[in-house]
């Protein structure tokens, strides 16, 4: 029999329109499956939505301290200081977007000496609203003059995050040594 050039009737190759169909099915999927690959992106964030709720702030020294609540400030007129998503309330830390949140916070007391040991606590907690009122950390300066420290906690849109340092210190100045912040890693 005379091959028409298409190479499937031929007495060689009994299966060559077969595996040739085979052949192009195949480069077909794969060349289908890369352009889903390579096209595919994850759902976007609306743009009012920033995608990480972020916030490192510094201490606000507006004057005496008139309670054990210290007060915090953030922008990035101030140094490395700066929000984005959370607000602050009166000095307090405000979350807008419920989820899981890394807090952080160190705090290096002024004019502070490791002898004697200094008596005061630092605790970071959930103060509004008063039904989801929790402590979320517990500090005691018990080693010396500076505490630090972080943990994941489950924090709800409106929840106000508050400072306390109980004792007669005052926190250092330096934004090095006193900071306070939190990013949010899950929804």
């Amino acid at each position: 029999m005379p091959e028409d050039g298409s190479g499937c009737a031929g007495r060689r190759r009994p299966h060559a329109c077969v595996l040739r169909a085979a052949l192009a099915l195949l480069v077909a999927a794969v060349v289908g499956i890369c352009i889903a690959v390579c096209s595919w992106r994850p759902a976007q964030v609306p743009p009012e939505s920033p995608g990480w709720d972020v916030a490192e702030l510094q201490l606000n020294h507006t004057g005496p301290r008139q309670d054990p609540r210290l007060h915090w400030q953030g922008s990035p007129a101030l140094g490395r200081s700066f929000l984005r998503g959370p607000e602050l309330d009166n000095g307090q830390l405000r979350i807008h977007r419920g989820g899981i949140y890394m807090v952080h916070i160190q705090v290096t007391l002024a004019n502070c000496s490791s002898r004697p040991r200094p008596r005061a606590t630092l605790t970071v907690g959930i103060c509004s609203p008063a039904a989801r009122s929790i402590s979320l950390l517990r500090l005691g300066f018990y080693q010396g003059c500076s505490v630090a420290s972080q943990r994941l906690t489950p924090l709800a849109r409106g929840d106000t995050l508050c400072t306390n340092l109980t004792g007669t210190f005052t926190p250092s100045r330096n934004t090095d040594e006193t900071f306070f912040g939190v990013q949010w890693v899950h929804p």
